[in-house]
């Protein structure tokens, strides 16, 4: 498995968040929603296929040292929970990043770009990147 392919496998991890967080609705009152707002089974079955996509390929891999990351996403993406989904994923960036710095894989100029992309994409996820929200955030649950 190469970088490349990793940065695939996470671009597809962060439109499923994106699309799910499209969805809520601007201020989430969790008093209002017995069990909170969660994904539709179709979407949890893509992200859980995207992680099993990463898990098998990258078993032979310095990547498969990520994997605990992928499943800790996974399982708070189904929960509905999408601060705790984006934790493991930006902890994921910062993992390739090291990995990076200490030479154990290659990265392109391009890769690096999709790097700060998806961060930028993470954090625009985060509460207090949009003023009007409440203090919860967007679909914290």
């Amino acid at each position: 498995m190469t970088t490349g392919e990793v940065l695939e496998i996470f671009g597809s991890l962060v439109s499923a968040l994106k699309t799910y967080c499209a969805k809520l609705p601007t201020v989430v009152h969790l008093s209002m929603i017995p069990g909170g707002v969660k994904p539709t089974p179709e979407a949890i079955e893509a992200y859980e296929q995207t992680v099993y996509r990463f898990r098998t390929q990258s078993a032979p891999t310095p990547f498969r040292k990520l994997t605990d990351l992928c499943i800790e996403s996974l399982e708070a993406f189904e929960a509905g929970k999408v601060l705790a989904a984006v934790q493991p994923l930006l902890a994921l960036l910062d993992h390739l990043e090291r990995m990076q710095r200490d030479k154990e894989i290659q990265v392109t100029v391009s890769e690096e770009k999709r790097f700060g992309d998806y961060r930028q994409a993470l954090y625009k996820i985060m509460p207090g990147n949009q003023p009007e929200l409440d203090g919860a955030g967007k679909g914290l649950l």
